[in-house]
C-alpha cells in the first residue's frame, strides 16, 4: 500500500483526539524534594511494592500478594537514583513505614511539590502526515515506554499525556506532555533518552513553560535553534 492509499484509510489526528496515557502523579508514591546546602534539587521517594494491578493500585488480598516490599529511592533530579527494597511481613506494615518516612523527610526538609510547582515540558516529534499510521502509534508507545522510567529514576519529570496533532500542510505532530520539578533537567534527561533509544531525535523538538499555560511554550532545544514552538 503507498502512502496515498494508507492516508485515506487511516484516522485522522482530529478524529482520534488526545491520548490520556498517566493522570500525573502516583497517588502510590510519597515523592519530596528540597535544595541542598549547593542549592542543588535533590529528592527522596518511597512506595509500597505488593503486586498490584496494570493502575498501579496495591492489592489488599492476602491471597494475591506474595511478597510486600517497602522501596526507598533517593538522588539528585536529573540523575540516575539510587534504590533499596526491604521485604516487610504485610502491606500495613509496610505503609507504616510509608508515614514514617514521610514524617521523616518533612522533619529533613524535604517538601511535597505540587503540579502547580512544577514546569510543562513538551517533547514533540514532527510526523510525515497529519494522519496517525501504524508507525507513528508504535513510536508513541516506544516513547511513552522508555522515557517513563527514565525520567522517574532520576525525578526528573513526569508523563501526563500524549497527543497527535495536525502541523497544517498535510503534516502531523506527535506531542508528549511532561511535568517537571527542574525543566532544564528534563530537557536534557528526554534528549538524551530519545538519542540513546534511537527514536527519531532528528525529528524532535522540546519545549518548556508554564504548566497551565502550553500557548506560552518556548522550544529549548530543536532542530533548527530557534525558539518558536507550537502545539
Amino acid at each position: 500500500m503507498n502512502g496515498t492509499e494508507q492516508s485515506m484509510t487511516e484516522p485522522s489526528m482530529t478524529e482520534q483526539g488526545n491520548q490520556t496515557v498517566l493522570a500525573g502523579l502516583d497517588p502510590n508514591i510519597v515523592r519530596m524534594y528540597k535544595k541542598d546546602d549547593a542549592g542543588i534539587l535533590v529528592f527522596r521517594e518511597a512506595w509500597v511494592d505488593a503486586g498490584g494491578n496494570d493502575d498501579g493500585e496495591i492489592a489488599n488480598d492476602a491471597a494475591e500478594v506474595s511478597e510486600v516490599f517497602f522501596v526507598v529511592n533517593h538522588g539528585t533530579v536529573g540523575h540516575i537514583s539510587t534504590s533499596k527494597d526491604v521485604l516487610v511481613k504485610s502491606v500495613e506494615e509496610a505503609e507504616a513505614m510509608l508515614a514514617a518516612f514521610a514524617a521523616q523527610c518533612e522533619e529533613d526538609g524535604y517538601a511535597l511539590l505540587s503540579r502547580e510547582e512544577q514546569t510543562l515540558v513538551v517533547a514533540q516529534f514532527a510526523l510525515k502526515s497529519d494522519r496517525v499510521s501504524d508507525r507513528d502509534k508504535h513510536l508513541a508507545k516506544r516513547v511513552k515506554d522508555t522515557l517513563t522510567p527514565h525520567l522517574a529514576w532520576r525525578g526528573s519529570g513526569v508523563l501526563e499525556k500524549i497527543e497527535f496533532t495536525a502541523a497544517g500542510h498535510g503534516l502531523g505532530k506527535l506531542n508528549i506532555y511532561i511535568a517537571a520539578p527542574d525543566a532544564a533537567r528534563a530537557v536534557a534527561n528526554i534528549k538524551v533518552c530519545i538519542r540513546e533509544e534511537k527514536l527519531d531525535f532528528t525529528k524532535l523538538t522540546v519545549a518548556t513553560g508554564p504548566i497551565d499555560d502550553p500557548s506560552a511554550l518556548r522550544a529549548k532545544h530543536s532542530a533548527t535553534g530557534g525558539t518558536a514552538f507550537s502545539l
